[in-house]
């Protein structure tokens, strides 16, 4: 049975992250591939949307489960880019 999973796409002006569960990362043995190009916060990843994202789609449709994106967009500079980078250090 396939699966949906519907996640946050938040745009600045200049960039675009994709927000997910560092868990989902990991269930899909892809945090290793994570740049640091991406951002975390808490337990969630903000995966940079020219090479990071490709990763998650790409296993998640091996895994068999559909992504779809809620846009938001900000004129101004995202919060994110404040966030710490992302690393598997204490993940």
């Amino acid at each position: 049975m396939a699966r949906s999973l519907t996640l946050n796409y938040y745009q600045d002006p200049g960039h675009g992250w994709v927000r997910v569960s560092v868990g989902l990362l990991h269930g899909l043995k892809i945090a290793g591939d994570i740049s640091p190009y991406s951002y975390r916060r808490e337990d969630y990843a903000y995966l940079e949307e020219d090479c990071d994202l490709s990763h998650l789609l790409t296993a998640a449709q091996a895994a068999g489960i559909t992504i779809k994106l809620k846009q938001f967009h900000t004129n101004k500079q995202s919060k994110i880019r404040a966030y710490d980078q992302f690393n598997l250090r204490g993940v």
